[in-house]
């Protein structure tokens, strides 16, 4: 039996490798901010990446890797992983859901909470054009951004710091 777990050692290091790196504290992850506002009795809050690529694909993805922490009555710290790469590249927000139906998924009709943050994805460096809504409502202008995810404020002007690159980003908050 010793020579069939010698064999087997290595399949095991590569899975592990391979896996989740485990939960850990908020600050930790890629995105992290907190979380506020009466959502009810025991929620069950997860976070999606939800937006749209170019042209126009939605996209709402909850199996990036979180972390959502109590801190008191009412609020909560969060951990996010954004994706190396996602689907598609596009205009994205991270949201926070109640989960009420526990399939992790957030589901139109179930309470949620974003901000006036965007997160562009680009895989190239270089002007993408201004996201609308079919209503004409402009999401984001036309905007310059570097490769890799861009954290866009829309409290905020365009200007040479936004959007920025968001390799790390910290106070996302959301609120209901």
């Amino acid at each position: 039996m010793r020579p069939l777990a010698l064999l087997l050692l290595p399949l095991t290091l590569t899975l592990a490798a391979c896996g989740s790196r485990g939960v850990q504290a908020p600050g930790d992850y890629d995105l992290s901010g907190t979380i506020g506002g009466n959502w009810g009795t025991d929620p069950r809050l997860r976070l999606a990446l939800v937006g749209t690529g170019f042209p126009s694909v939605v996209t709402n993805d909850g199996n990036q890797a979180q972390n959502v922490v109590s801190t008191g009555a009412n609020t909560w710290n969060f951990g996010f992983d954004l994706p190396g790469i996602p689907s598609v590249a596009g205009v994205y927000q991270v949201v926070v859901y109640n989960d009420a139906n526990n399939t992790g998924t957030y589901e139109i009709g179930e309470s949620f909470a974003r901000n006036r943050q965007w997160l562009i994805y680009s895989t190239f460096g270089g002007s993408v054009p201004a996201v609308t809504l079919p209503s004409g409502e402009e999401v984001t202008p036309a905007m310059t951004v570097d490769q890799g995810w861009n954290l866009y404020d829309r409290n905020y002007p365009l200007s040479d710091t936004n959007p920025r690159p968001a390799s790390k980003v910290t106070g996302y908050d959301l609120s209901r």
